[in-house]
């Protein structure tokens, strides 16, 4: 992630969208809040912006955060400083959440990508991790920026992406139950570039 997007996500403006928009569509998509007690993942937290929406509007009872970028785990730190008995955060990949929670097969009743796996070089192996983390039953919560959106002149102007095998929408969707993660309900599609859904962990 380079210096512009670490300013966009940073910014008042992206927060506003995540906690007016994004936010209540992925909970509606999602079926609401998670249930009680529920402990949840949430692959690249960036400055813990939605980790602080996870907690307060998904109802998380406890949060494992990981990011690649120190910088952004500081950010985070500072951010929850008064929910840190309810969060861990670790510098690491978000295809091994083993290495960086010591988390176990079936570990979370839900797991976040808040347009996150689109970074990845190799995004499937997030998949495989998340299917792998989500207990059976469990929700995985997306929001996603496709190849369609990462194609444009000022995307690939003012933004760093990998650039092979970027995948459309319909090609994220088709890989979830190659992981045994079946859409749940309903799905929000904005201009090609934006996919916002929910997905559960086969039984």
């Amino acid at each position: 992630m380079n210096r512009i997007e670490k300013a966009a996500i940073n910014n008042p403006a992206r927060r506003a969208l995540q906690r007016l928009y994004e936010v209540p569509t992925l909970l509606k998509l999602a079926g609401g809040p998670l249930p009680p007690g529920a402990k949840a993942a949430e692959l690249g937290c960036g400055p813990g912006y939605g980790t602080k929406l996870i907690l307060d509007r998904f109802r998380a009872a406890h949060v494992d955060a990981v990011d690649l970028d120190p910088y952004m785990i500081t950010k985070a730190r500072r951010r929850l400083a008064r929910e840190m008995h309810r969060v861990r955060l670790a510098v690491g990949d978000a295809t091994d959440l083993r290495t960086a929670f010591g988390a176990a097969d079936s570990s979370y009743e839900a797991v976040f990508d808040f347009a996150i796996i689109h970074h990845i070089p190799d995004w499937r192996s997030a998949l495989t991790e998340t299917a792998r983390a989500l207990k059976p039953g469990g929700l995985f919560v997306f929001e996603e920026v496709t190849a369609h959106a990462l194609a444009r002149p000022s995307y690939r102007l003012l933004f760093d992406h990998p650039t092979e095998d970027r995948f459309t929408a319909e090609q994220f969707l088709a890989e979830l139950p190659r992981h045994g993660l079946a859409v749940r309900g309903s799905l929000t599609r904005i201009r090609g570039d934006y996919l916002l859904g929910a997905a559960v962990r086969s039984r």
